[in-house]
């Protein structure tokens, strides 16, 4: 069965190069361009893991992984931050919330897909 992974980012040119990169691995990747979106997709589709921006419109990353650590049908999900913060306060609060891992942006497309790869194995 494939992996399943949901892009959360408001950045365009971010989510393009990362869906490419995840369908590459063979993924099947969903998009959504906000946490209220996220939450939306998370209804019908249970990911292996989402990989989630912090800072976005509406809702935002924390909002989103404090609901996703609510749902139960989701209690398998690995979620990844890949985040412009970069402070040990704001590392220290995203783990702290249950993200699985977190990466700060620029990154690097090849190590992000192996970090997520070595995650899921």
């Amino acid at each position: 069965m494939k992996n399943r992974i949901l892009i959360v980012d408001d950045e365009p040119n971010i989510v393009m190069l990362l869906e490419y990169a995840f369908k590459k691995q063979d993924f099947e990747v969903f998009i959504a361009r906000d946490g209220s979106e996220a939450l939306e997709i998370l209804k019908h589709q249970v990911p292996n893991i989402v990989l989630l921006d912090i800072m976005m419109p509406n809702v935002d990353g924390y909002q989103t992984l404090q609901e996703i650590k609510k749902n139960k049908s989701l209690k398998d999900t690995k979620v990844v931050f890949l985040t412009a913060k970069n402070k040990a306060s704001d590392v220290e609060k995203g783990l702290k919330l249950g993200a699985d891992k977190y990466l700060t942006k620029p990154f690097s497309v090849k190590k992000l897909v192996s970090e997520i790869l070595e995650l899921l194995a």
